[in-house]
């Protein structure tokens, strides 16, 4: 459980405490899912090698946005972001990524798998946020679904 730092912030300390706890678990989340795009974009092999390798560094830097956009929303709310590689390896609630993959439709196809994950937490995040009366927070995590969402949707595009 989240310890609280002195803030002008108004937002109730129920509200805050539940939404640095909503928010260090979706970091967690997307820390994970941008290590495994990265890995994706490193190793991807095949025919579609070139249009995979750049549609994997787009969604790396989208996924950095919003690990960034999370981590700065828990010091608003006087948390602290738990993302360190052994925070987050502890936390996160996704499958491990396959480190062997090389084919692209693979990669494609374990992404996926993620991406849909984080966006299933995510609004589930959102109605938790909004239900803790954190507006704020819960219009962050609206953020992020659409750019899980827009991902996910480009990436089952490849699968067919």
């Amino acid at each position: 459980m989240a310890k609280l730092s002195k803030t002008r912030n108004t937002l109730g300390e129920n509200a805050r405490l539940a939404s640095v706890n909503l928010l260090n678990a979706a970091l967690a989340d997307l820390i994970d899912l941008s290590n495994a795009v990265k890995m994706a974009h490193w190793n991807v092999k095949g025919p579609q090698f070139a249009a995979l390798h750049l549609l994997f560094e787009t969604f790396y830097d989208q996924l950095a946005e919003a690990v960034d956009d999370t981590a700065e929303r828990v010091v608003q709310l006087g948390g602290t972001p738990e993302g360190t590689t052994q925070q987050v390896g502890a936390a996160t609630r996704l499958a491990a990524y396959p480190a062997d993959l090389k084919d692209g439709i693979k990669h494609v196809t374990a992404l996926a798998e993620r991406y849909a994950a984080l966006a299933t937490t995510t609004r589930e995040a959102i109605d938790a946020a909004d239900e803790a009366g954190d507006a704020d927070t819960a219009d962050l995590f609206t953020a992020t679904s659409r750019t899980l969402d827009k991902a996910l949707w480009m990436l089952e595009a490849h699968l067919g």
